[in-house]
């Protein structure tokens, strides 16, 4: 089995040598932004999507990209193949760098670019979903638009869904309407339309989230759990896949397995 290669510091280095600077902000305050692709015959999909959602997320918090596209997708193949993958899972973790103490971000920062790949996991099955109690998501937040490394809520949220014997959690906005899962959009087929959450209400703004609404399969439009609860499918979706989700707070979504929809559309955007 090969041993783990990462890029960081502008090049590839075995991960048991790597090595981030102690006083990092991302380390200390969280101060920074990740990106999830998947990889599929040696090349990362929607690359240039992930690469302007980045840009986007640097530009509103300040963080100047150390790398342009065509610089990160090579490292991104580069880490794949050092990694033994053709197929796999790339992460992409961009922090303010080093600092000083306290909160002030340096008037010079210095980022740290991290990459790392690992192999897609098998298709999980439905989900058993709760909605969270425990916390909510800030849609009134300008953060609640990038993909920060800070997700407390979402850990928060998916613990409690561990903790009430469910896999993943539903997020509500301050406004008490569905937002998002921890790690994933949500899609729900209500009268035969297939709609998700608008990111004025908490939705991260998800690559394969647009990719959907570039179809044509889905529109936006305000959800309530009471909404979910009368779907015919609901299902969440990332970058690495789409996932069923069976049932909501313990009763059953549709007839409680994978539906159609969320089939046709896997087959569309992850092709075996």
């Amino acid at each position: 089995m090969t041993a783990p290669v990462v890029w960081l510091g502008g090049g590839l280095v075995a991960a048991d040598e790597a090595r981030l600077d102690p006083t990092d902000r991302g380390l200390t305050l969280g101060d920074g932004l990740y990106e999830t692709l998947r990889a599929r015959a040696g090349r990362p999909e929607r690359a240039a999507a992930h690469f302007a959602r980045l840009a986007r997320g640097a530009a509103v918090l300040g963080i100047p990209l150390p790398v342009d596209e065509g610089a990160l997708v090579a490292a991104l193949v580069a880490t794949l193949a050092a990694n033994g993958l053709v197929d796999g899972a790339l992460r992409v973790t961009l922090t303010r760098g080093p600092g000083p103490r306290g909160i002030e971000p340096p008037g010079s920062p210095r980022p740290t670019l991290l990459v790392t790949a690992s192999p897609i996991a098998p298709q999980a099955a439905p989900a058993r979903v709760v909605v969270a109690a425990c916390t909510r998501r800030n849609e009134r937040s300008p953060v609640s638009r990038v993909k920060a490394i800070g997700a407390l809520d979402a850990v928060l949220a998916r613990r409690e869904a561990l903790d009430r014997g469910a896999d993943d959690a539903i997020l509500l906005g301050v406004g008490g309407q569905v937002a998002e899962a921890t790690v994933a959009n949500v899609f729900a087929c209500l009268d035969g339309a297939l709609v998700t959450p608008p990111v004025e209400d908490g939705a991260l703004p998800g690559v394969a989230r647009a990719a959907i609404l570039d179809l044509g399969a889905a529109t936006e439009a305000r959800l309530s759990p009471e909404d979910l609860a009368g779907a015919s499918e609901v299902f969440l979706s990332n970058s690495l896949g789409l996932r069923a989700v069976a049932s909501i707070d313990g009763r059953p979504v549709g007839r409680g397995v994978e539906g159609p929809i969320v089939r046709a559309i896997r087959a569309r955007l992850f092709p075996p």
